[in-house]
């Protein structure tokens, strides 16, 4: 089975730690094939906090994502310099909430240095993180129907590689406050999402990080990973969303197997925007 790791962090990212060396290190030693870097850029503070005249609400909404941008780029390509020989490092990033504005989200993924852009929406309008929200005092139904609401704009632009964790929300809702729910309620909002992606070519992350935390699985499920290959969809990757260089590819051969599970013959990783197929063996 060949390994790769599709989406990590480092300290250059607000809530990880250490440096793209040693997440290469740690891929190296754990025999991965290949590792994708991919730090958190957030569009919606791509400038200086002045610039948007709002205080940030948590410690890690920091802002001028301009400098992370170029901070990211310069580890990612010194990483790639001096472990390059042992292991395929991806240059990356995770673009969070590029639907805010498609123009400045499509001159930051023009940048030549990149192999590589996962989309996410971490937060809808005039919230914050998901991660942040007190669950006991928000309708849940309400969030997540503006989630897929706003994850559909993103899925009909359409100019990234992959979309991450498509099921975000759930790793706090059901993981960290036990709210279940139901997929039936959300389930034609989900499968427009996954119609658009396939339509414009672009794949779906399994994101392995639940298996870590309280909430315990992968995401997203068997049952939607299905339901984008339904719709034609053929592009996969798998992700341990690493903070850490410890959490480098873990719980990846899990999913591997659940992509095999849903009928995927393939994974792929990306270079210079490309994406590359291997067999699941």
């Amino acid at each position: 089975m060949v390994v790769i790791d599709c989406h990590t962090h480092t300290g250059v990212s607000p809530d990880g730690s250490g440096t793209a060396g040693g997440l290469c290190r740690s891929a190296i030693s754990k025999g991965l094939k290949a590792i994708a870097i991919t730090e958190h850029i957030e569009l919606n503070r791509w400038f200086s906090q002045e610039h948007y005249g709002i205080i940030p609400r948590n410690d890690e909404e920091i802002f001028n994502y301009s400098e992370i941008m170029e901070k990211a780029m310069k580890q990612s390509c010194s990483a790639r310099d001096t472990y390059g020989s042992r292991i395929h490092v991806i240059n990356g990033i995770e673009l969070g909430q590029p639907h805010l504005d498609f123009g400045l989200a499509e001159s930051v993924i023009h940048d030549a240095r990149l192999d590589y852009v996962i989309a996410s929406l971490h937060e809808i309008f005039g919230k914050e993180d998901f991660y942040f929200l007190d669950y006991s005092k928000e309708s849940v139904s309400d969030l997540m129907e503006r989630y897929f609401k706003e994850l559909l704009k993103i899925c009909e632009w359409g100019k990234f590689d992959i979309l991450g964790h498509i099921t975000y929300p759930l790793r706090y809702i059901e993981g960290e406050y036990g709210i279940h729910i139901d997929f039936a309620e959300f389930e034609e909002q989900v499968r427009e999402c996954l119609k658009a992606l396939a339509q414009n070519g672009c794949g779906l992350e399994i994101n392995t990080s639940g298996l870590r935390q309280k909430y315990g699985k992968i995401f997203p499920s068997l049952e939607i990973l299905k339901i984008y290959r339904e719709y034609g969809g053929e592009m996969i990757t798998v992700g341990s969303d690493a903070h850490c260089a410890d959490d480098v590819g873990k719980g990846v051969a899990d999913g591997i197997k659940i992509a095999s599970e849903a009928g995927f013959p393939y994974l792929c990783y990306f270079s210079e925007r490309e994406p590359i197929y291997v067999k699941i063996l």
